[in-house]
């Protein structure tokens, strides 16, 4: 007989604290895998970012140690951690142990007008799911000192006059072992996220220091000063079809009539190439693995422009199919960097954003752009609209062939096919059919 369970009102229950991390970490940060390990290492990285951003210090060292510690130290204004007279707490209170507590909801302040934080869950979350977290802040003339186990704080907060004119934060913890599954994040992913911080946030330096096994640091600086034009540049060396174009615009609008207006600046670095192809979409300096709004509004503006360019020219053959996005996609190199002061992610690890205004703000802004770049530079128009048909008929051709190929394979296996003295007939006069049995008998002797 099955076990009786009772289900009444004491059995709901409710997570506390930093158990509400601790023992749900993928529901913040994504995984609680080596993912999720990244992810929160890249939430206190980010709160760095914002500060440089917003014109306070224009250098961010990361430091990863040997034994899985992570350090990051700014050089900005400094985090509020002293009394909040308006919340009647203290701030590192706030910032270090409440979750959606911080700086950055107000859209109409200046302070961090395009942000990567956004829910003030990051540095708390991160917090919550360390082995120990130390931070060390200097700021108003003060060093404030504050040190964290296992989500907890211990010992308040340390405060002592410094005479230190450079303000800013600097933490240091290990993400921990009991929260995440797996805590040992190569040097390969410090490198890849602070490249791509450097090519969207130009003129910021990024200093990456890691621990060898003589207790020396390698050094690894990261900076574009040109942002992503640069990077484009990089990409493509001399392997570009066209000239590099750089287009950028601001933005107002809403998602809808009856919500609030916000502004969007849109930053897009594009070239083609027969030889290279890599499209990368970046919004308030977050890397959009899944791309969404400017992904879309990307496909549209490209598709229907070169589209219509091919048709005004007598391009396509007649009866001849249109092209698809796959097909400019496979000689494009394109890299958007696009902020708002409002942005819808789709989940906390920031992979894809989903603003309407933005969809059709970029939508626009590249349909226009493109317009005039093929105006301006009839050239490079014949020679992008030649290569997109190229890989379109390309496409086509081989998808001929392979369905050719499967005809013919296919009818290989057919049984009239595998048997010379077999012919397939078939007819409903039942007069004409016949049936063939085959028996076969093995027989033994001993």
């Amino acid at each position: 007989m099955a076990k009786k369970n009772d289900y009444g009102n004491e059995s709901i229950t409710m997570l506390k604290g930093a158990d509400k991390v601790r023992k749900r970490p993928a529901v913040i940060f994504g995984s609680d895998g080596l993912d999720g390990c990244e992810h929160s290492i890249f939430e206190v990285i980010s709160n760095s970012i914002d500060e440089a951003r917003s014109g306070y210090g224009n250098k961010i060292i990361i430091t990863h140690y040997r034994d899985h510690c992570i350090e990051v130290e700014d050089f900005g204004r400094g985090c509020p951690v002293d009394y909040n007279s308006v919340e009647k707490r203290y701030n590192w209170e706030l910032v270090y142990c409440e979750l959606y507590a911080g700086g950055k909801y107000d859209a109409s302040a200046d302070s961090y007008e395009y942000s990567l934080g956004l829910n003030g869950l990051g540095l708390c979350a991160t917090q919550f799911a360390s082995e120990f977290m130390d931070v060390e802040v200097v700021r108003d003339g003060f060093r404030y000192s504050l040190h964290f186990e296992k989500g907890e704080n211990v010992g308040g907060l340390a405060k002592e006059t410094s005479k230190r004119k450079q303000t800013g934060t600097k933490t240091r913890w290990r993400p921990d072992l009991d929260v995440f599954t797996d805590i040992d994040v190569s040097d390969e992913y410090f490198c890849d996220i602070l490249k791509r911080q450097a090519v969207v946030n130009p003129n910021i330096l990024f200093v990456f220091r890691s621990e060898n096994e003589n207790g020396k640091f390698d050094e690894q600086e990261f900076i574009y000063e040109n942002g992503i034009t640069d990077y484009v540049t990089e990409i493509v060396g001399d392997k570009a079809l066209t000239s590099i174009q750089h287009w950028s615009a601001d933005r107002k609008g809403r998602d809808r009539e009856d919500k609030p207006e916000y502004k969007v600046k849109l930053d897009v670095a594009v070239t083609f190439s027969n030889l290279v192809k890599k499209i990368e979409y970046y919004h308030n300096s977050s890397f959009l693995e899944h791309g969404g709004s400017p992904e879309r509004a990307v496909k549209q503006a490209f598709q229907s422009q070169i589209d219509a360019y091919l048709k005004a020219n007598n391009g396509y053959n007649k009866n001849e199919s249109k092209i698809t996005y796959g097909d400019i996609e496979e000689c494009l190199v394109l890299v958007s960097s696009s902020f708002s002061t409002q942005t819808s992610y789709e989940n906390q690890t920031k992979k894809a954003i989903t603003n309407k205004f933005v969809y059709e703000a970029m939508t626009d802004f590249l349909k226009h752009n493109i317009e005039v770049y093929f105006l301006e530079n009839p050239d490079e128009a014949e020679k992008i609209a030649k290569q997109v048909l190229i890989n379109k008929r390309s496409r086509e051709n081989a998808e001929k062939i392979r369905q050719n190929t499967r005809k013919k394979l296919s009818g290989t296996i057919d049984l009239s096919n595998m048997v010379e003295k077999f012919v397939d007939c078939r007819t409903k006069d039942t007069s004409r059919r016949e049936i063939y049995i085959v028996i076969a008998f093995l027989v033994w002797f001993s």
